[in-house]
């Protein structure tokens, strides 16, 4: 058997080489940024500001406009791992996130969290303009604070009634283009708000006894995981009506409505297996399909835009 040597888990830090000690802070800033969720709101955000109306602005000032926003969604997801970095130390699935883990300090991660968070703010009312960078501060406090700091150890519905700030960023890409408001962004803010529900109690479920152990009502914990497992079923199939809207309001054609119900009739099927025979694995295959169901649903929608049928 070969033998393997963590260098990181047999070294101080203070003595680890320059290069090893750079690696693990960006890996560590990475982590507590949410690097991949926060992609994933980036290209919703860019969806909605390629579905806006051409103004005539340059790629170059959208691009900063988007990294705008997800400077201030990581500023959030960093907020989030120090408000709930005693939790997380009691929890599986999060006990090794690096304020948990006391690699980065709370005010090493809320230093960092302001750097970011400015930055980003500072990029949206110079590149994009002051709507855009208000809106992105609001999904921030939202998010953040109210969810993370009181919705979510307050009530079961915390995951419904905190999704709007994650829902945000389609209506915030298209703001940064148009710099006003419009139904159609809202359209694709009322999707990721259905989604969210469905996406986090099938997490819920399987991580259980994880939100037990620290006391936080998630709603398999507060109501039992069959009705869990039946909000999702009724959750999945409401998703699947909201995702027809656009097409039905002309904003989308037929490769979108043909996408959605392809990926929606997925959703549902997994969902109801859920409520059958469910068990934590099959839990976690939706939670995991319902992160590639959120992204195909925006590229379709985006290639719908330019590929009209």
């Amino acid at each position: 058997m070969a033998l393997t040597i963590d260098k990181k888990a047999i070294l101080p830090a203070n003595t680890q080489p320059l290069a090893l000690r750079s690696y693990n802070l960006l890996q560590d800033y990475l982590a507590i940024s949410k690097f991949k969720v926060v992609a994933m709101l980036v290209l919703t955000a860019w969806v909605g500001l390629a579905l806006a109306p051409d103004v005539g602005r340059g790629i170059a000032v959208q691009f900063i406009s988007l990294l705008g926003i997800g400077l201030l969604s990581a500023a959030a997801a960093v907020i989030n791992h120090v408000v709930d970095s005693e939790i997380d130390s009691k929890m599986a699935r999060t006990r090794h996130r690096p304020v948990a883990k006391g690699r980065l300090s709370k005010m090493h991660a809320l230093s960092f969290a302001a750097v970011i968070g400015v930055a980003g703010f500072i990029m949206l009312m110079i590149w994009a303009n002051t709507l855009t960078a208000v809106l992105t501060l609001f999904a921030l406090v939202g998010y953040a604070f109210v969810y993370t700091s009181f919705l979510k150890r307050a009530t079961p519905q915390n995951i419904v009634i905190g999704g709007l700030a994650g829902a945000m960023p389609p209506l915030l890409g298209w703001v940064s283009e148009t710099n006003q408001m419009a139904a159609a962004p809202w359209l694709l803010v009322m999707i990721i708000f259905t989604w969210t529900p469905p996406h986090f109690w099938a997490l819920a479920i399987a991580r259980k006894s994880d939100y037990e152990r620290v006391k936080i009502p998630m709603l398999p914990v507060t109501h039992g995981i069959d009705f869990c497992k039946t909000c999702v079923v009724a959750y999945s199939v409401l998703l699947a009506v909201v995702c027809v809207l656009p097409y039905l309001i002309g904003m989308s054609g037929l490769i979108y409505l043909i996408g959605a119900c392809v990926l929606n009739a997925v959703f549902i099927y997994k969902a109801v297996k859920l409520k059958i025979a469910g068990n934590d694995e099959i839990a976690m295959d939706l939670f995991r399909f319902s992160i590639v169901h959120l992204m195909v649903l925006f590229v379709v929608l985006f290639i719908d835009k330019w590929l009209p049928l």
